[in-house]
């Protein structure tokens, strides 16, 4: 749902206040938010993994995602919100390094099953 509204906010208000930069790294944000929510309705609806292994994935991605889709949306809004936020840039890929983590974590038990 909020991967659906950010979007709607990108393609409509935020298209007349950031710069095409700004916007392609809004839409980077959206995408992987997107993407990894997909991640989350596979893993957690499926019964190939245990238990333990969807609620570590869970909150690989829900951390995951927040820093790093999170982080780019408030670094790219910062002017519009007349908030310096700078300092959130290092949280961007901390984030994606938590996202491929998951993505590690999945495949190895996967492929231990």
């Amino acid at each position: 749902m909020l991967a659906v509204i950010l979007g709607a906010l990108g393609s409509h208000a935020l298209k007349e206040i950031l710069s095409p930069e700004q916007l392609d790294s809004f839409t980077i944000g959206l995408r992987y938010q997107m993407t990894h929510v997909l991640l989350l309705l596979v893993v957690l609806l499926t019964s190939y993994f245990e238990e333990s292994v969807k609620h570590t994935s869970f909150w690989l991605t829900v951390v995951g995602m927040l820093l790093f889709s999170g982080s780019i949306y408030l670094l790219n809004m910062q002017q519009f919100l007349g908030v310096k936020l700078s300092f959130l840039g290092p949280l961007t890929p901390i984030g994606g390094l938590i996202l491929i983590g998951n993505w590690g974590f999945l495949a190895f038990k996967a492929l231990k099953r």
